[in-house]
Formats: C-alpha cells, sequence, structure tokens
C-alpha cells in the first residue's frame, strides 16, 4: 500500500472519530473524560453490531486485502478492480454493495481506536497531574491501567480483524474476532461505569454493609454468568463463521429429531479452513449439525443461569434496573434465536440477534461491575458507622 493512500486512509479514520469526539468536546458539564468512556463503549457496541451485519452479509472479503481495498483508501479508488472482480464472480465475495459494508466496518474501528488512544493519553496525564496531590484528592482519578489494557486489547483486536482477511475467513480466527471484540466492550462498559461512581455513587451504596453478606453470595454467580455467557458466545460466534444457522432447520427438534446424526469431531476442530475439515475435504453437514445442536441447547443453560442470577439480584439495592434488564434482554435473545431458524434466517433477525448478545454482555458487565463497586464501599460504611458514636460524644 503507499504512502499516500496509507495516509488518507488514516485521515478516514481520524474523521470517523471526529463526530463523537467533537460532541463530547462541545457537551456541557464537567467529565468530559468519563463522557468519553461512555462514547467509547457505545460505539464499541455499534461495532459489533455492523460487525454482526458484515459478517451475515459475507461481506468480510469485500475488501480482500487489509487496510485498505486493494492497495487503496476506500472503494471509490479501487473501483476498477472491484467491478473487474464483480463481473468474474457476480455473486461473489467482492461487489461494491460488500466493499463499502466492509471499508465502513474498518473506519468506524479505526476511530474507536482512535479515541481510545486520546483515553489513554488523558488518562495518564491526569494521574501525572495528580500524583503530588494529597492522598484525599487521589481518591477522586482512577489510575491509567485501565485504559492503557482498553489500548492493548484494540490492538490485538486490531490484528484479528486483519487476519481475518489475510486468512480468508478462518473460522477459529473470526470467532477470535468476534469474542475480542465483545471483550473490548466489556472493558469499556467497566471503565464507564467505574468514572460514574467518582460523579454519582450507586444508589444504596451509603447503606451497603447492611448487605454485603448477601452481595458476596451473588458475586459467584454473577461470574459464572459472564462464564457461561461467554461460552455461548464462542458457540454462537462458531456457529455464524462456520455458516451453520440453518444446520437445524425446525425447532424444538433438529431436522426432526431430539438427538440428530452429528460429527463432533469435525465439527469442532478448530485450526481448518472454512468448509474444510483439517485435512482438506469439504466438511460433512453432520458437523454443521453438531455446531449449532450444541449451541442451541447450551443456550439453555444460559438461560437458566442468568435467570437465576437476576432473581437474585432483583432484590437487592442498586441491582433491580440491572436484573430486570437481563431478564429482558435474555427474554428477547431466545425468541430471536427460535425466530431466525423458524423464519430461515431473515437477514434483521440474525442481526438483531447479535445486538442482543452484545447487549447482554454490556448488562452482565455492569451487573458484575456494581456488585464489586457495592462490596469495596462495604468496609468504608462499616468504618463510619463505627465512627460515628465518638463524633458525637
Amino acid at each position: 500500500m503507499e504512502v499516500s493512500n496509507f495516509v488518507l486512509l488514516a485521515l478516514t479514520g481520524f474523521l470517523a472519530a471526529c463526530v463523537p469526539l467533537a460532541l463530547v468536546w462541545t457537551a456541557t458539564g464537567t467529565h468530559k473524560y468519563r463522557k468519553l468512556a461512555w462514547v467509547i463503549a457505545f460505539f464499541t457496541f455499534d461495532l459489533i453490531v455492523f460487525g454482526g451485519f458484515t459478517r451475515l452479509t459475507d461481506s468480510g472479503l469485500g475488501c480482500p486485502d487489509w487496510p485498505g481495498c486493494y492497495g487503496e483508501a476506500n472503494p471509490f479508488l479501487a473501483h476498477e478492480h472491484i467491478a473487474a472482480a464483480e463481473a468474474l464472480m457476480p455473486t461473489g465475495p467482492v461487489t461494491k454493495f460488500k466493499a463499502w459494508i466492509e471499508m465502513i466496518h474498518r473506519f468506524l474501528a479505526m476511530g474507536i481506536g482512535l479515541m481510545i488512544v486520546i483515553l489513554m493519553v488523558a488518562s495518564w496525564l491526569q494521574w501525572r497531574r495528580r500524583r503530588g496531590s494529597t492522598a484525599a484528592q487521589v481518591t477522586t482519578v482512577h489510575g491509567p491501567a485501565l485504559p492503557t489494557l482498553l489500548f492493548v486489547w484494540v490492538c490485538v483486536q486490531g490484528a484479528f480483524g486483519a487476519w481475518t482477511v489475510t486468512l480468508k475467513l478462518q473460522p477459529v480466527i473470526v470467532t477470535l474476532h468476534l469474542l475480542f471484540g465483545m471483550t473490548l466492550l466489556a472493558l469499556a462498559v467497566w471503565l464507564g461505569g467505574r468514572e460514574d461512581q467518582l460523579v454519582k455513587p450507586a444508589p444504596g451504596a451509603a447503606n451497603v454493609a447492611g448487605q454485603a453478606d448477601a452481595l458476596r453470595r451473588l458475586r459467584p454467580l454473577a461470574w459464572l454468568s459472564g462464564g457461561v455467557l461467554l461460552v455461548q458466545l464462542a458457540l454462537g460466534g462458531w456457529v455464524s463463521t462456520n455458516y451453520a444457522t440453518l444446520a437445524c432447520n425446525d425447532f424444538p427438534l433438529c431436522n426432526g429429531q431430539i438427538v440428530p446424526d452429528m460429527d463432533f469431531e469435525h465439527g469442532f476442530t478448530l485450526w481448518r479452513e472454512l468448509g474444510k475439515t483439517a485435512a482438506g475435504h469439504y466438511l460433512p453437514f453432520q458437523a454443521l449439525t453438531a455446531i449449532h445442536w450444541v449451541h442451541r441447547n447450551f443456550a439453555a443453560v444460559v438461560v437458566l443461569v442468568l435467570a437465576y442470577t437476576a432473581w437474585r439480584a432483583w432484590r437487592l439495592p442498586g441491582l433491580h434496573g440491572t436484573a430486570r434488564n437481563i431478564v429482558l434482554v435474555v427474554f428477547a435473545q431466545a425468541l430471536t434465536g427460535i425466530a431466525t431458524v423458524f423464519f430461515s434466517f431473515p437477514l434483521v433477525i440474525a442481526v438483531l440477534h447479535n445486538a442482543g448478545a452484545a447487549l447482554l454482555v454490556l448488562l452482565v458487565t455492569m451487573l458484575n461491575y456494581k456488585i464489586q463497586y457495592q462490596l469495596d464501599q462495604a468496609p468504608r460504611s462499616s468504618r463510619r458507622q463505627a465512627m460515628a458514636p465518638a463524633g458525637h460524644s
């Protein structure tokens, strides 16, 4: 890729970040750092949803090189190459429409990367400026470790985005790209939640000492919810990247059977080309059936664990709203999953199913953060209560 095209590509990524950065900069009030953290979380969510749209429209190779499109900064400049590829294979991976979908996805990713760089730099400058302050002042600002981790993670995610293209949509790479994107969202949401607590402490935090035991019992369940959700995300990504969505064409049965004919060995061999076995043969349909069947049945585990966790959290101050939203999204996610099969994989419902998965990541992350935050507050509340009589004497 020529230097001029690389500069133009970088400039496009910069322009993609300008609008959200301008909104943060011109926003009224203080706490612009906190607003930027949530803007990053919001656009990361959007990027995951648009990434799902890119995958579901078979646009992952709309531009078959990286970071540009046929060595150019955008599909306009690569029009001749795209037109030639489309003429050769009209329904193939390269068309004008798919090229633009793929490049818009990359432009959005570059914009988020730039915003994360700005957030990280701001966190380091803020930390250094307050490093010599008193202990009371230092407690009003968090360190730069989490923003730095966010930067490292977005670099890793960018590398997997490149390998997704250069390795021609190898399923394990595409699935990891999805999982790392969800992890990036979780990190951004955790950062946003942390900044929220500096500005407006969670409801019930002042009286959290009395419910500390309930929170401690809930915390393992919240982490378990995150764990089973991660497994289901991996299984769902594996279904999508292997194009196994319609391997079971009915519900609740799978091809008319409770336990259909399945090939787990080939279905869950990780390192292989798309549509091929590790030996290079065409992937048997029974392998796709196994992939779909496992994802479908593990969904029942996810629903039970998340619903039980939300029920336990429902009655605790500061957690009711998050618990309610988890129940609603789990229910909607089950419906969109069933509808995807029942209506033979309509694009809109499939994209909504992908968005629901990202929303569950957001909500489960917030639940875990709120539990941790309130538990961190409990010792402070206990100390304040213990010191109260002495203060009145």
